[in-house]
């Protein structure tokens, strides 16, 4: 069954359909998905991990429902609902089938490997001359047209990055996988950086200044960064150094960089005003372009979930959230438990998870990423990985400790430590 999970994964991402006209025609990936599901409906080891998340995605899940069935748009935002609802059949499909560390292991890889396939893809077309010219520079895309924009593709980027700490800090694959995700980190930079998309590389430096702060000799790769960063950005094209100077210096910024950089305040500003007009189911998911009177989207998460869901959306949303936030504190107070296992893989990607919803409410700032895939992805992941933790607790037991004077450790049994004594000897 992973494997059919790992193959969804890549026709999502990658979106092969979409580049190969013939293979849209065939409507190739939902005979996949069907196929899938008639293997789930016999797949005799499914079953439902309890988790309180489940309960908040079906909150959301339900306010999307109301706000798009009281939409006056409703038609205009169909393809967002059915997409969205598509994931959430991909998120129960793996939330039922995975159940332990080997099966969570294999899922986080594959994802991973899905992702790197499709920058290399997205990167040959882009030497192959596949681009676009906008906001008055060439920038690389992805392959794919649903997200393939320079910014959603960028984006997709980061938003995977932290599940590299993840693996490398569990030492998945030993020192040749740790070479392939050096390579993927530095191929991930470069493609963030020719899609001339500001708000990635802003996510792209939180990214790596998150993994400076975490490490043990963070001053040193502080300035290791702090001399890196300025030559890869000589090395850039003058048109990609002028584009991401506008970020810091008003000077250069065009009118298309001045409109662009306001956007995002326009679309929160937007998008409240649409709340207080519809407070309780706002004008309706996908409804931002008819309802507002514009050719583009809101660019701002927080507009957006406040003008398209009204209040029940933004309840639901809050509750996701609590919700990672409760099992992420859940699995670092186990953690503290079994310093042993902490750079076992269900420990190191929880970590990875917290630093990706981070970035995702950080990137939030600056583009409308309310239906990414990620959200309901990340959090299928955390909650398999405490259930495999759930599963560890269950079985643990603790090293038996001994209190004795003039007793060597290798006079004891095996798994036995000595207990310091009342007077500090041992």
């Amino acid at each position: 069954m992973r494997w059919l999970l790992i193959g969804y994964m890549f026709l999502f991402i990658d979106r092969p359909f979409e580049v190969w006209p013939w293979l849209g025609d065939l409507h190739f990936e939902r005979m996949y998905m069907l196929f899938t599901l008639a293997v789930w409906s016999v797949y005799p080891y499914k079953r439902w991990l309890p988790n309180a998340q489940h309960a908040a995605y079906a909150a959301f899940a339900t306010a999307v429902l109301v706000a798009w069935a009281m939409s006056p748009w409703a038609a205009q935002g169909q393809n967002v609902v059915e997409d969205w609802f598509k994931i959430v059949v991909f998120y129960v499909l793996l939330v039922t089938t995975i159940h332990d560390e080997e099966g969570l292991k294999h899922i986080v890889v594959g994802f991973l490997v899905v992702m790197g396939l499709y920058l290399l893809h997205s990167f040959r077309e882009f030497l192959a001359g596949r681009r676009v010219y906008r906001m008055g520079i060439f920038r690389m895309i992805g392959v794919d047209t649903t997200l393939g924009d320079p910014n959603s593709f960028g984006a997709s980027i980061v938003f995977a990055l932290p599940i590299v700490i993840a693996l490398w800090r569990a030492g998945v694959g030993g020192k040749l996988a740790r070479w392939l995700l050096v390579g993927y980190v530095g191929l991930s930079s470069l493609c963030i950086l020719l899609t001339g998309s500001r708000s990635s590389l802003l996510g792209l430096i939180v990214f790596f200044l998150i993994v400076i702060w975490g490490t043990r000799y963070r001053f040193t790769a502080l300035l290791a960064f702090a001399t890196a960063a300025p030559l890869a950005f000589v090395a850039l094209p003058d048109s990609l150094q002028t584009r991401f100077e506008t970020i810091i210096n008003p000077e250069v910024r065009t009118k298309s960089d001045q409109e662009s950089g306001e956007g995002r305040w326009h679309g929160l500003v937007m998008g409240v005003q649409q709340w207080a007009n519809n407070p309780l189911t706002g004008i309706g998911p996908g409804a931002w372009r008819p309802a507002n009177n514009t050719k583009i989207e809101s660019h701002n998460l927080y507009g957006q979930l406040l003008g398209e869901t009204g209040t029940l959306g933004a309840l639901a949303f809050l509750a996701i959230l609590a919700c990672f936030w409760m099992n992420l504190r859940m699995i670092r107070r186990v953690r503290r438990e079994m310093p042993a296992a902490r750079n076992d893989l269900v420990f190191t990607l929880p970590s990875a998870i917290g630093i990706g919803v981070f970035l995702l409410l950080f990137m939030g700032n600056f583009g409308h990423n309310l239906f990414r895939f990620t959200w309901l992805w990340y959090g299928g992941f955390l909650i398999i990985a405490r259930h495999c933790i759930e599963q560890r607790v269950a079985l643990w037991e603790p090293e038996p400790e001994v209190e004795a004077e003039g007793v060597s450790e290798s006079e004891l049994p095996p798994g036995w430590v000595l207990h310091g004594s009342h007077d500090g000897s041992t």
